[in-house]
């Protein structure tokens, strides 16, 4: 029986490029297994960098929670700063990959067409085996303290979903950049490191708002930072009370994600077609 020809086309409708996506889901499935291919096998290193990096940075940061508040056990504040990092790994992580996957995959996009957004989703799979790897460690930090979560932790999905949907769009309209633009790859890893200061990692938003000294509209523009609410959602699934979801943060973090989804995912689409010719 003779195959339907199916055509592929970059200027396509938006409701037959993702119905080609879909028919490429095979290349999406290679692709994430090469990577993790790359990344854990036969290699100790790929394994040990999962589990270092959010490491070091729990050690750092809760030194740093310590010196602005000695008056907090140095438990609790490797608590707080854990389930911190956990979520904030995966987000640089997946913005890191997903931003520099094109022109890590330049060679392939020139030789046949295919829906290039595969290439930077396919990176988000070795950012979801990390996060679970890093979870391991977090988990075994909550037995050593003796700390059990509660009915929230349901709601962990959620957030770690929120943190996925940031960094895709994100990672989208970056990584179409940085085709036509070779300084982004200089500039991604300065907004990843901008992001690890301006997210409350060492600090909790409680802290924040606590504050009077802060002006309402700088709290407003603080919770612009999507990850602002993931990591308090976290806190709240895990650790419960006294950390609580900021309700308008929550809002904000969710419009400003849907935003850069869309936005990412537009211009990404917009400059699709010019990929082979310029990379």
């Amino acid at each position: 029986m003779e195959q339907p020809l199916i055509i592929v086309d970059a200027e396509r409708s938006d409701r037959g490029y993702w119905k080609d996506v879909w028919r490429y889901r095979g290349l999406f499935t290679f692709l994430a297994w090469r990577d993790l291919l790359v990344r854990y096998k036969q290699t100790f290193i790929g394994v040990a960098w999962a589990v270092i990096r959010p490491l070091l940075t729990i050690v750092v940061f809760s030194f740093f929670r310590y010196l602005m508040n000695s008056s907090t056990p140095i438990e609790d504040c490797i608590m707080i700063v854990s389930v911190a990092t956990i979520p904030w790994q995966l987000f640089a992580s997946a913005l890191g990959e997903s931003s520099n996957s094109l022109v890590a995959n330049s060679s392939l996009l020139t030789k046949v067409y295919f829906p290039r957004v595969i290439v930077p989703l396919s990176t988000i799979i070795v950012c979801i085996v990390d996060f679970l790897l890093s979870l391991l460690i977090l988990a075994g930090v909550m037995i050593y303290f003796g700390h059990v979560p509660s009915w929230h932790a349901l709601y962990l999905p959620v957030f770690m979903l929120l943190a996925l949907l940031a960094s895709i769009g994100t990672g989208l309209f970056l990584a179409a950049l940085n085709v036509k633009y070779r300084d982004f790859r200089y500039v991604v890893p300065f907004i990843i490191q901008l992001g690890l200061f301006i997210s409350p990692i060492a600090i909790s938003s409680a802290d924040v708002y606590a504050s009077t000294k802060v002006p309402d509209i700088l709290k407003g523009l603080y919770s612009l930072n999507p990850m602002v609410a993931v990591i308090d959602g976290f806190r709240w699934c895990l650790l419960d009370t006294p950390f609580v979801v900021n309700q308008t943060g929550l809002i904000l973090s969710l419009g400003v994600t849907l935003l850069m989804l869309i936005l990412g995912t537009w211009y990404f689409r917009r400059v699709e077609s010019t990929f082979a010719d310029i990379v």
